[in-house]
């Protein structure tokens, strides 16, 4: 029997999709930089990537980031 017992920063309920091991995680399991969360249920973490993804597609697109530059990323002359 361990005498200390490993901690972890989240709660039970609280749900993390791991970059490392690729899997979705009740509480945090694996350290803050290898993972996405908290997300409110099991079904939304398993959309982590997904919504990376999408999130990543909006601000690549979103004419505000891109204001006086060419599509290419240039700045207009």
């Amino acid at each position: 029997m361990a005498l200390f017992k490993k901690r972890t920063t989240g709660k039970p309920g609280e749900w993390y999709y791991c970059l490392e091991h690729k899997k979705v995680e009740e509480g945090p399991e694996c350290p803050a930089k290898n993972r996405f969360g908290p997300y409110a249920s099991r079904e939304e973490a398993s959309h982590a990537m997904e919504t990376a993804r999408e999130r990543n597609l909006e601000w690549e697109t979103d004419p505000r980031w891109h204001e006086g530059k060419s599509p290419d990323g240039n700045p207009e002359a």
